[in-house]
């Protein structure tokens, strides 16, 4: 499948583009969206890349459009690139009758169900949109590369990372779904992607994955609102917190009182988590 890849939007903002691109994805059989916030050009400096993985619902464009993030981008020249959360339009029977699974559900893992076999945004993100940016943008220097997300794409920026510590720099997650496998949206995503081999499913917890570490240097940064509805029974960053500290993996979880799961909290913090990368990167 030619990958058939098309501008399909752009809006300049703090001195910079918004671009918005549309391409034919072979590792999801499907026609895919994406989003790259481009900081002002200087021809002699490529823009190091922040991908920001989204959450449950979302599609490339909610970060885009209500995180307020392109401001410090802008500032450091840093380029955001945002996929989409999941396949669309396979029309596989059941794809879109809850929201915590399916469409906009994609948890960034390669689905071993059959059912589900185009469900493989893990290999989305981690090899096939790397070489097409590599490929297609050359102001990008995709080889300096960090990652973050939120709820499910903080799962799946937490996850990515500690499996390819050669490929980013630094990672940070606002309310990741932390401990998977312990929660129910975790659960009901696992089973039907991964069927029933437990082992499986740790291979994209957090949790599980960081407790086989002992080398870590970035330190991992990640933001809770204390008034998040989901806190106590789906995203048990606690869990991980626990599990980190018995490898002495550095760790940063900063609890923010009053904020919720929205991107009011997101907008409010994401300067300081762009920042984090920017250290990580070596501006």
């Amino acid at each position: 499948m030619e990958s058939g890849l098309s501008e399909i939007g752009s809006t300049k903002m703090f001195d910079g583009y918004n671009k918005r691109y549309k391409h034919n994805s072979e590792t999801l059989g499907c026609s895919m969206t994406f989003s790259i916030y481009f900081p002002p050009s200087s021809s002699s400096h490529r823009s190091p890349v922040l991908y920001w993985l989204s959450g449950l619902t979302c599609t490339d464009e909610n970060f885009i459009i209500k995180s307020g993030a392109q401001r410090a981008a802008s500032a450091h020249g840093i380029a955001l690139v945002v996929p989409d959360t999941s396949p669309r339009g396979l029309n596989i029977e059941g794809e879109a009758d809850s929201y915590d699974f399916g469409v906009g559900a994609g948890f960034y893992l390669n689905a071993t169900q059959e059912k589900w076999k185009n469900w493989r945004m893990y290999d989305y993100v981690v090899k096939e949109l790397p070489k097409l940016l590599s490929e297609n943008f050359p102001q990008l220097d995709t080889a300096r590369a960090s990652i973050s997300g939120h709820s499910m794409g903080g799962h799946g920026a937490l996850t990515i990372y500690l499996k390819n510590l050669d490929k980013y720099k630094s990672v940070s997650a606002f309310a990741p779904i932390a401990n998977p496998i312990n929660c129910p949206w975790g659960q009901k995503a696992f089973t039907n992607y991964l069927g029933d081999n437990k082992a499986a499913w740790e291979e994209y917890d957090a949790t599980c994955l960081i407790s086989k570490f002992n080398n870590l240097s970035a330190t991992i940064l990640i933001d809770q609102g204390e008034n998040d509805q989901f806190y106590p029974d789906q995203l048990l960053p606690n869990k991980f917190e626990e599990a980190c500290k018995k490898v002495n993996a550095p760790l940063l979880v900063r609890l923010q009182p009053g904020y919720d799961h929205s991107y009011y909290f997101i907008a409010t913090f994401i300067e300081d988590h762009i920042s984090h990368h920017v250290q990580a990167l070596e501006l």
